[in-house]
């Protein structure tokens, strides 16, 4: 296995959409520097790992650590570790949740699934190899203080797990078909998406300089409200986009029954939750001041995006 070098790179600060570029194409060659090449044994297995995580997403999440990164003068080539290992994760539950015995859906990213351009046992093989590769990467023995690392392995873990993204998960294929109340789908995704986008904002504070404990809480607040806004407008945008600009099949939570946001609340009342959990997520980073500037930028392309 490859893995990334830990030579300290300066930050850019160039407009938000150039610095969101060079971030993702920082992220992109990382990714397939990391992946196992798809020639190595056992080869369709590599290649389907390869499939599943290249060349598609909008990596939210690893823009989130580089944007935390920000508020700890955290070196570049770190947040590279900790962004690699956070979109491994959320590369292995889209390969996970698109099998037929979860979500059951043939599109990702404009391509077909990993299960339909292969199979279904490759595909989970291929979401068990990423899960595992995030842990290696995140473990490595140059990475960093060691009590700060096990922070963060533990952060990612519990992320991951029961209490994080699967237990959402586990949630979400029992609510279809009923009706869940807002405190009920607050805690479904706030365990199945917003638990790896928490993850990805505290990976990145924790890769610098340490936090003061009102930032560091300041920051989990921000955290966790930019993890609910991403799933609101997620479930807007399900009902409102076509699925040649979705990149996955539009309009599936309602034909499945699955309770969202819009279900719950109607569009236009889903549109104003999301402009008051936008406003509360930026009045969080007031204690950071002009530190916060990309995650303030990254929340209004949060609300704002079309797919």
């Amino acid at each position: 296995m490859n893995t990334p070098s830990l030579q300290p790179a300066p930050f850019l600060r160039p407009s938000f959409p150039d610095w969101m570029f060079s971030v993702q194409e920082r992220l992109e060659a990382t990714l397939a520097h990391c992946l196992p090449p798809g020639e190595a044994i056992p080869g369709r297995l590599h290649q389907a790992m390869r499939y599943a995580t290249l060349n598609g997403g909008k990596r939210v999440r690893p823009l989130l650590v580089f944007a935390a990164g920000e508020l700890t003068d955290a070196a570049a080539a770190r947040l590279e570790v900790a962004a690699t290992a956070v979109e491994l994760i959320h590369s292995y539950s889209l390969v996970h949740d698109d099998l037929p015995c979860m979500d059951d859906d043939v599109l990702r990213r404009g391509r077909p699934t990993c299960h339909v351009e292969y199979d279904q046992a490759t595909a989970l093989l291929v979401g068990d190899s990423l899960q595992s590769l995030a842990f290696e990467l995140l473990a490595r023995e140059d990475f960093g203080d060691p009590c700060r690392q096990l922070e963060m392995l533990h952060l990612l873990a519990r992320a991951s797990g029961s209490c994080g993204m699967a237990g959402g998960q586990s949630i979400d294929l029992e609510a279809v078909g009923k009706r869940l109340n807002q405190p009920e789908l607050e805690l479904m995704h706030a365990l199945k998406t917003g638990a790896l986008i928490r993850a990805a904002v505290l990976l990145g504070g924790l890769c610098g300089t340490a936090l003061i404990v009102a930032e560091r809480a300041s920051l989990d607040r921000f955290a966790k409200r930019v993890g609910l806004l991403f799933q609101v407008v997620d479930d807007i945008l399900d009902c409102t986009v076509s699925t040649a600009t979705l990149g996955k099949t539009a309009g599936k939570d309602a034909a499945a029954e699955k309770p969202t946001y819009v279900t719950l609340m109607g569009l236009d009342r889903a549109r104003e939750f999301a402009a008051d959990l936008r406003a509360q997520a930026i009045e969080t980073l007031a204690i950071f001041d002009v530190r916060a500037r990309r995650l303030v930028e990254l929340t209004d392309f949060i609300t704002q995006r079309k797919f």
